[in-house]
């Protein structure tokens, strides 16, 4: 696994965030390094995907990145689900393809680029899995794209969602942020990777409070949402669609 160093040098303007060639090439590591509890999150996902799962249906990962989760869902999940990865990074579907390859997938399996801010296409789906993808989507476009997935989630299905989130208390988010900043240096990133990362982001990766997530997919054509995962400023839910 290649070491993240995309920031270790300074780069005086910093340019906005890019999911091109070269985050590709270290995006698994620099997850497991920037993401608390990354590896167990995706167990849990795992976990609940399973028991959502129905023969016959699809399981997308919208924002599939390099395919890790898809590879974690396929001893778990039953015989006769699809598997359909989305990213619009043609980059990080080249890395996915690969990677699925290699490790030999049992179910049946399709990759597609698609842009989460355009028109997105989800149909016959027991579940949905967004892992840090749906903070990357411009908030003017986020309800189109709830209503979206909603619409084509079957009854009894669930949208997995896991995003960073906002305090409502100024003082405690900030804490917070403190405390993720804490995580990263020890787990080997300098101050000024983790600021020029910062920067990077500022105007890419769009936060909600945990309130306003919980709002947004329960007014856009889902039935119940519960926090499964909660570690400062992260937090994971689970989304049911029952009988509306």
């Amino acid at each position: 696994m290649a070491k993240d160093k995309i920031f270790a040098t300074p780069q005086g303007t910093v340019a906005d965030f890019s999911f091109d060639a070269k985050t590709a090439s270290v995006f698994d590591d620099m997850l497991v390094r920037s993401v608390p509890f990354y590896l167990e999150v995706q167990r849990m996902v795992s976990e609940l995907a399973r028991d959502f799962a129905v023969p016959g249906t699809n399981v997308y990962d919208l924002g599939c990145s390099t395919g890790t989760t898809l590879i974690q869902l396929d001893p778990l999940l039953p015989r006769g689900v699809h598997l359909v990865g989305c990213d619009y990074s043609e980059e990080m579907l080249k890395k996915a393809g690969e990677k699925l390859q290699a490790y030999g997938m049992q179910h049946d399996y399709s990759l597609e680029c698609m842009d989460l801010n355009k028109e997105v296409h989800v149909e016959n789906a027991s579940v949905v899995i967004m892992n840090l993808s749906l903070q990357f989507v411009r908030p003017l476009n986020r309800d189109r794209l709830i209503q979206s997935i909603a619409k084509g989630v079957n009854e009894n299905g669930c949208l997995i969602l896991i995003e960073k989130v906002l305090s409502r208390d100024s003082l405690l988010n900030r804490f917070f942020i403190k405390y993720y900043y804490d995580f990263k240096e020890a787990n080997g990133y300098s101050k000024l990777e983790i600021s020029q990362k910062r920067e990077a982001l500022e105007n890419v990766l769009i936060p909600y409070r945990v309130q306003e997530n919980e709002d947004l997919v329960l007014q856009n054509g889902f039935s119940d949402c519960e926090i499964f995962f909660k570690w400062y400023n992260f937090c994971g839910y689970i989304i049911r669609k029952g009988m509306m």
